[in-house]
């Protein structure tokens, strides 16, 4: 599989944000977008997720589901935690798996993030950690191969970040692609840096 960009650009209220972008990301490959607030990180990722529309430039996937574009084969991790406040913590990650379109691995996720004991507590009492710990289990339990991650270690204390390194490890070693927007080291060695922005 081989996630591709070719001369990317963004035009947002009429200011040009980012041009000339280009990347190619091969399966276990990762890439690190790093830039100052503003320079387009997060807009890059939405773009890729198909939340943005391009300006100018190409998106490709080669080697991926032919009948399903990037954004159905890819995991969205945006700033917003996106959860409903009045369900639990386990039936918040069924209905994304119902709307993801798979039977999520519920109890493998939450165990995973570490939420397995506090499965039926309603969402509205998490802390803002549990809550990214909540958000990171989606890409657990529903199997995506390109997972786009927006500050994912954001909110996440010390062993929580530890614990997401590892999960991106792991869906790196299982030959997916990870693009991920950050202001610094998220666990990714390895990782590729595209600076946005740069002079």
């Amino acid at each position: 599989m081989r996630l591709w960009a070719e001369n990317l650009a963004c035009v947002r209220g009429g200011r040009e944000v980012f041009a000339g972008v280009s990347f190619a990301l091969g399966s276990g490959e990762a890439l690190l977008v790093t830039g100052r607030n503003g320079a387009g990180k997060s807009s890059l990722l939405r773009m890729v997720a198909g939340l943005l529309r391009r300006s100018a430039g190409s998106l490709g996937l080669d080697a991926g589901e032919a009948d399903h574009s990037i954004a159905e084969q890819a995991h969205y991790l945006g700033h917003q935690d996106a959860l409903k406040p009045s369900l639990s913590v386990l039936e918040n990650l069924s209905f994304w798996g119902a709307y993801l379109g798979a039977s999520p691995a519920s109890g493998k996720a939450l165990d995973a993030v570490g939420l397995r004991d506090l499965s039926g507590l309603p969402a509205a009492y998490l802390s803002a950690g549990q809550r990214r710990r909540l958000s990171i289990a989606r890409l657990v339990a529903v199997k995506r191969p390109i997972w786009l991650l927006d500050e994912p270690t954001s909110a996440l204390d010390s062993p929580a970040q530890s614990q997401l390194a590892e999960l991106m490890r792991g869906h790196l070693h299982g030959g997916g692609i990870i693009v991920a927007a950050a202001h610094g080291p998220i666990g990714l060695e390895r990782a590729r840096e595209l600076k946005l922005g740069a002079a």
